[in-house]
């Protein structure tokens, strides 16, 4: 994250506009199916459904341009489908479970929640079942969703990505990779360098910095980088953090190139300008997207995406400079 996270965030509501009359009609031929007591109410409302009150509940810091994405998603389904939609995060794990508390108080009709820090979110997820509220998974923790009792969940295997990428790297003839981890005790960071670590032939290591904290990162990353000539990559895990892994290898005059994770509008330049060897885009506006509108879909129809025993994934999809330009325009617009 470029900017360090602020303290956390209060419910901040997103209103949306109602459906167009085409949608409402199709609406209101919608029939309730599932075991949740209120989808059968939710059904009857017909075009009165529009007004479902939905949270979205993330681990992202403010002004960081993966969760803007996940935001916009989730708004243009939520414009959509007419949902009183609203978005809220804190990085700190007990107040982002204090923030699905929150939801619960407010009797919102559905909760998306990522879960990075799992254990940390198994009451407040537990409450919210407990209150009748169904909790979809988004992002992180794709191993904890279903035992934490989730409909359904959406995002990237992170082990599966990890694996993909250490493919990448032995077909590039690597042979030192360095993942650096920008957030200690996150599942999904931890687990891409894990699959990593599982096909790439070469030598791996972690690196483990505090990504809130832009300068301590290029100073750590640097060091590390001159303590060890023999490193010829650096694997980041954030779009942000690879173009500092940019300058880090600069300022250290080493030979290693630079790959990443995830992407955004300023990774798509550097991509095409071959600073950044390859992105693997996990599509984190199709997340939103796909978490607020499982939500509607189960509430006005009893629909459960994956049949509510695997997850739908959103990635991971690789960008490299062959075929950036395919993506470049949906970046600069914010969607990818």
């Amino acid at each position: 994250m470029n900017t360090p996270p602020p303290p956390r965030t209060s419910l901040r509501s997103l209103r949306v506009a109602a459906l167009t009359s085409v949608a409402l009609l199709l609406l209101a031929g919608c029939s309730g199916a599932g075991d949740d007591s209120r989808l059968g109410t939710d059904a009857a409302k017909g075009a009165d459904a529009s007004g479902l009150k939905i949270a979205l509940i993330t681990h992202g810091g403010e002004g960081d341009a993966f969760w803007e994405r996940v935001q916009k998603g989730a708004e243009a389904a939520a414009a959509k489908d007419g949902v009183d939609l609203t978005y809220a995060n804190d990085s700190d794990p007990a107040g982002q479970a204090q923030l699905v508390r929150d939801a619960i108080s407010d009797r919102v009709d559905g909760i998306a929640v990522t879960l990075a820090k799992p254990a940390a979110m198994k009451a407040p997820v537990a409450a919210a079942r407990a209150a009748g509220i169904p909790v979809v998974g988004l992002n992180s923790g794709i191993d904890a969703w279903k035992s934490q009792g989730l409909l359904e969940y959406f995002g990237q295997d992170e082990i599966v990505a990890g694996a993909a990428v250490g493919d990448k790297l032995n077909g590039l003839k690597v042979k030192h990779a360095l993942c650096v981890i920008h957030e200690r005790g996150n599942v999904a960071l931890e687990a891409r360098c894990a699959g990593v670590k599982k096909t790439f032939g070469g030598e791996t290591e972690n690196l483990y910095v505090e990504g809130t904290d832009p300068e301590a990162v290029d100073t750590v990353l640097t060091a590390r980088l001159r303590q060890n000539p023999g490193i010829d990559e650096v694997v980041t895990l954030g779009a942000q953090f690879a173009l500092d892994a940019v300058d880090s290898v600069k300022a250290a005059g080493s030979r290693a190139h630079v790959a990443t994770f995830d992407l955004n509008d300023d990774l798509v330049q550097a991509v095409r300008a071959g600073d950044v060897q390859f992105a693997v885009d996990q599509q984190p506006y199709l997340q939103g997207y796909l978490a607020v509108d499982s939500l509607w879909l189960y509430r006005t129809n009893g629909n459960i995406s994956g049949g509510g025993v695997a997850p739908v994934l959103t990635g991971p999809a690789f960008v490299t400079r062959t075929n950036v330009a395919a993506v470049a325009g949906f970046a600069a617009a914010g969607t990818r």
